[in-house]
């Protein structure tokens, strides 16, 4: 059983309003990666901070929100909320943030197709994106790092044990931080992509 996790608690300063509520293809960003996600999930769990009465509100897809009230901590503390809430009987967790709205249907079931791995991570053209799955194993892992550390040294602590799944999918490195990358993003059409092993 995967559960998808998908954070949208950060204050979006450099956007200038919620990332969450922005629109994408006939719906907001959160809404467009709970519907990939929730098909493919036995849970959706998302975690909001700053603006989490109006982005729940805006909100047309059911998800189970949680709040993490120590947001300004830092990206960290808002994983670790949501890890807390995940079930105990989880297999595996997809994870994302709310601001790669563009990836393909095609990466994510690649990313949950069954393997020994780890962690899988998508590449585009050798850079690393989202979403990525990890199995419940390393989830005691990401609960224990300290307010200072950062998701990252979990993952190269396990470099060995990670799979990179090579896609020609550029929305798993479509990273939208600012109203420009946002400009870029509904500019232009993303063409559907395929995921490569």
């Amino acid at each position: 059983m995967t559960a998808g996790l998908i954070l949208a608690a950060g204050e979006s300063r450099r956007m200038g309003s919620p990332k969450a509520l922005l629109a994408y293809r006939d719906e907001t960003f959160l809404d467009t990666l709970i519907g990939l996600f929730a098909p493919r999930c036995a849970q959706v769990v998302v975690v909001l901070g700053a603006g989490a009465e109006a982005i729940r509100a805006a909100g047309r897809r059911p998800a189970q929100f949680v709040v993490n009230s120590n947001w300004p901590a830092g990206m960290t503390t808002s994983l670790q909320c949501g890890l807390a809430a995940l079930p105990n009987d989880v297999d595996g967790v997809l994870f994302t943030l709310v601001d790669h709205p563009a990836v393909s249907p095609a990466t994510v079931d690649a990313l949950l197709a069954p393997g020994k791995a780890l962690l899988r991570v998508p590449r585009y053209q050798g850079r690393r994106g989202h979403p990525i799955w990890f199995s419940r194993a390393l989830i005691p892992e990401f609960l224990a790092i300290p307010e200072d550390g950062a998701a990252r040294d979990v993952v190269r602590r396990h470099i060995a044990e990670t799979e990179f799944l090579d896609t020609d999918d550029p929305g798993v490195v479509a990273d939208i931080d600012d109203p420009e990358a946002y400009r870029e993003l509904v500019g232009q059409a993303l063409p559907p992509a395929k995921a490569m092993r």
